[in-house]
């Protein structure tokens, strides 16, 4: 399932975080990135451990316990500490995987990337090409948000940045661990949740919200994997 998840981040929080990346240290990308997809990424990025990094990635973090869209959808078990990239004119990122297993920096911890997220922080109007593509059975799909919006995906996709040809390209990038391992599995438990909650609001008193409710969580209790 690939979703849009819109106004993650209020306008005010964009200009926030646009600020202090601005006066940040950028590293090379491809210091992060695995043995493949070095040879494809060409851009610049935040060392994981940078308080800059550290602090927006909490205030993203908060807002995405907050944005039930986003909970239904992935079913978070973990959530990679966000990371931060810019493309500048000539920069993109070619079809890769992301890995399968990410080590959150200065911890034994680990995380499934079982989803992908990228949360725009540059308007589409301010560059040029930069749209993130991801292929699925029906396709490619290229993606370009208003700043503050969100797209999920599953991170098993081959997908790429494409080379921006004007302006600059500013997004977080992170992953989640769901506890839903199948991507099948949690979209049709996301269908469902989105089905009840329609029921719920024409008929709130229905018996029917309850029972599909009840038939929701013992699917939930059958696939999760904590």
């Amino acid at each position: 399932m690939m979703l849009r998840i819109p106004a993650v981040l209020a306008a005010e929080q964009v200009e926030a975080c646009r600020q202090a990346l601005a006066s940040a240290d950028w590293a090379d990308g491809r210091r992060t990135a695995g043995y493949q997809a070095a040879r494809v990424k060409n851009n610049a990025q935040l060392t994981e451990d940078h308080p800059v990094a550290r602090r927006l990635g909490d205030i993203i973090v908060s807002r995405l316990e907050q944005t039930p869209l986003f909970v239904s959808a992935a079913l978070p078990l973990k959530i990679f500490p966000p990371m931060f990239n810019r493309y500048d004119t000539g920069q993109g990122f070619g079809a890769h995987v992301d890995t399968a297993m990410r080590p959150v920096a200065g911890t034994p911890h680990r995380v499934r990337s079982d989803l992908s997220a990228t949360l725009f922080l540059s308007d589409p109007e301010e560059y040029d090409g930069g749209e993130l593509v991801v292929q699925d059975t029906f396709g490619a799909h290229a993606v370009k948000l208003p700043a503050g919006d969100m797209v999920l995906y599953p991170a098993s996709s081959l997908h790429e940045v494409r080379t921006v040809m004007r302006g600059t390209r500013l997004a977080a990038i992170f992953w989640i661990q769901s506890t839903v391992r199948d991507d099948g599995m949690r979209t049709m438990l996301y269908d469902l949740d989105t089905a009840i909650r329609h029921v719920a609001a024409g008929l709130p008193d229905h018996p029917a919200v309850v029972q599909l409710t009840g038939v929701y969580h013992n699917l939930l209790r059958n696939c999760v994997d904590v």
